[in-house]
């Protein structure tokens, strides 16, 4: 079968490589959709992932039709629909290191238990949006560590998949508002389709001034100087340091700032004018719980997320797809969907 494979810093292949079978505890999947994530090109540009240097299998938003079931596994059958949880692999992480990726004709659950490694989902959501299930449950995590609360009143940096996929997660926990902020047209348009209460185009707008405008006015401390939005939780989901020198400028007392973006270098924070704010800072990664939490969601408003998806690539123009959504600016959400 094809499977794509980082040969080489910088570098990826299709390569053909021996298909997996599947033994008494396991489920054979046949991938028919699977998202890239910005991570796929890092591991690219690194050359793989230690100590899986130059052998690194890619792909880790996937989903896919059972063709196979151990005879010992149960719930799941020859046609089901899955989505995956690829930090639940038994042979590593899927396509961050582990011995297999999803960008692959078929792969293999060892050890498949319905609920751990694997979720059934209904057939007619659409395959790319099922392999938008993992990265709504790194969105999902995000939300949930901030700790918002229903009312609460949130600004999202950033309107790219998990940006946008924290809008739905704030939603969900009943935020009272939700403002996201980009420099990109299109994108901030997406984000009021999906449900975003308003948004500010921050090459543009003043920030502060529109949140202020949009939140309101925070209460007065002592400490705490000047006027801030009375705005309860930021989410970093840009990765920009101007992200966070707005961020917590605009902090009033108590404010979360919640942080799923990787920043390539160090940003600098000045604690002590943050001091008297008592800011809490929390970041997130991956998804200990959401996996398929999220997939409830995704099920009951698939015609929301669809919309996260720019680009539908099929597999034979992988390398295409790739390249796409490797290039700044060129694309939003690239799915790769296989036949």
């Amino acid at each position: 079968m094809k499977s794509v494979v980082i040969t080489g810093p910088g570098t990826t292949e299709v390569l053909e490589v021996e298909q997996p079978t599947a033994g008494p505890s396991d489920v054979l999947v046949k991938m028919k959709a699977c998202g890239i994530c910005g991570s796929d090109h890092m591991y690219t540009t690194y050359g793989g992932i230690p100590p899986r240097q130059g052998a690194t299998p890619l792909g880790h938003e996937p989903a896919g039709e059972v063709v196979e079931v151990g005879s010992e596994v149960t719930g799941a059958k020859v046609g089901d629909h899955v989505v995956i949880n690829v930090m639940a692999t038994v042979d590593g992480l899927l396509g961050s290191g582990g011995a297999q990726g999803g960008f692959s004709d078929v792969i293999v659950l060892k050890d498949a238990r319905a609920g751990v490694q694997f979720r059934v989902i209904p057939d007619e959501i659409p395959w790319e949006v099922a392999a938008l299930n993992e990265p709504m449950a790194v969105a999902r995590h995000a939300t949930n560590r901030t700790g918002s609360k229903p009312g609460d009143k949130i600004v999202v940096f950033g309107a790219g998949p998990i940006g946008l996929g924290a809008v739905l997660g704030f939603k969900a926990r009943g935020a009272g508002h939700v403002v996201v902020v980009d420099i990109v047209p299109n994108r901030l348009e997406k984000a009021l389709l999906i449900g975003a209460d308003a948004v500010i185009n921050s090459a543009d707008e003043d920030v502060f001034a529109r949140l202020v405008e949009l939140h309101g006015t925070a209460a007065p401390v002592v400490g705490v100087r000047g006027e801030r939005p009375d705005s309860d939780v930021y989410l970093d989901a840009a990765g920009a340091p101007a992200v966070i020198a707005t961020a917590t400028s605009a902090a009033k007392q108590g404010a979360t700032l919640g942080i799923v973006a990787v920043h390539k270098k160090p940003v600098e924070i000045d604690f002590g004018a943050l001091l008297t704010t008592e800011l809490t800072v929390v970041l997130s990664m991956g998804y200990p719980t959401e996996i398929f939490e999220v997939t409830d969601d995704i099920i009951a408003n698939w015609r929301k997320c669809e919309l996260i998806i720019s680009d539908r690539i099929p597999f034979d123009r992988v390398q295409e797809a790739l390249a796409l959504a490797a290039t700044p600016g060129a694309a939003e959400k690239v799915v790769v969907t296989f036949p």
